[in-house]
């Protein structure tokens, strides 16, 4: 599977002044959306994205807000469904550090720690990609659908095929 919708862009290249990026995913982008996102469709995908490269502290800040509409198979009913994702984000990476550096830190779970940058570059399409599949549920379902469990067996059904009751009767 070719990767479409990748924007890299080299850190060592960006200036000290706010970037902008406007991302908009286009036919075969959209295409290639719905198989990563493993959904029966990826109607549109566009991302806004800032950058700000801060030398003296070391830092990239990569923020902004994703916009998906995806039509989703529900777990309860198995009908398709419309749903719109617009998760806002801010991620901070580390100009500098290393994989080594990152494994070698203690620092508690709660610790916010920014992100390595691999090989001097960052996939701003990537980003935008990890956004959205942060918010989707796991099992959607429509608004107000509620899944309920209805049992196949009641009480008595339940005490009739005790294998306990079975043994019983074996030992008679």
């Amino acid at each position: 599977m070719q990767n479409f919708f990748s924007y890299p862009i080299v850190v060592d290249e960006l200036g000290q002044n706010e970037q902008k990026y406007n991302l908009r995913a286009g036919a075969e982008d959209l295409r290639y959306l719905t198989e990563v996102f493993n959904v029966p469709s990826v109607e549109s995908f566009s991302a806004d994205i800032r950058l700000k490269l801060n030398n003296r502290e070391h830092l990239l800040t990569v923020w902004g807000k994703v916009r998906a509409e995806m039509v989703l198979q529900s777990v309860v009913t198995l009908e398709n469904f419309a749903k719109v994702y617009e998760p806002e984000f801010e991620i901070k990476f580390d100009t500098r550090m290393t994989y080594n550096q990152y494994r070698e830190l203690e620092a508690d779970i709660e610790d916010d720690i920014p992100d390595i940058i691999e090989n001097g570059r960052i996939d701003l399409g990537q980003i935008a990609i990890e956004q959205v599949a942060l918010v989707m549920e796991d099992y959607p379902r429509q608004e107000g659908e509620v899944f309920q469990f209805v049992s196949e067996f009641d009480e008595e059904t339940t005490e009739k095929a005790n294998p306990f009751s079975i043994l019983a009767k074996l030992k008679k």
